[in-house]
């Protein structure tokens, strides 16, 4: 897994971006098949601006989030519960697709 951290209009402290990365290392125990992560900051008139591509394997098209905040690491934080939940949902939906959920074996009564 490829993890990128860029800066748009500024640039990116050290300690900002190995936060970026150790938070998107963990994105990887709610779907697999991921395959690149990147996480682009902006930085405009005092509000930061993050925004995160997850590209997976078997997704016909990437998760994108983004999310402001005065604070960058706020931000950062903000849009990770973002992408996890689109991350969950996807997840959620395409597991256990051909079996039907137990529980709803029931014979239609005639």
């Amino acid at each position: 897994m490829q993890i990128t951290v860029t800066g748009r209009h500024m640039g990116v402290p050290e300690a900002l971006k190995q936060y970026c990365v150790e938070k998107a290392d963990r994105l990887p125990r709610f779907l697999d098949r991921i395959q690149s992560i990147e996480v682009v900051l902006d930085g405009k008139e005092g509000m930061h601006t993050a925004e995160m591509i997850v590209h997976a394997a078997g997704a016909p098209q990437p998760f994108v989030a983004r999310e402001m905040n005065a604070d960058a690491f706020a931000a950062v934080d903000l849009l990770l519960d973002k992408i996890e939940g689109q991350l969950r949902r996807y997840k959620e939906k395409h597991r256990n697709r051909k079996h039907p959920p137990r529980g709803s074996t029931e014979l239609p009564s005639v």
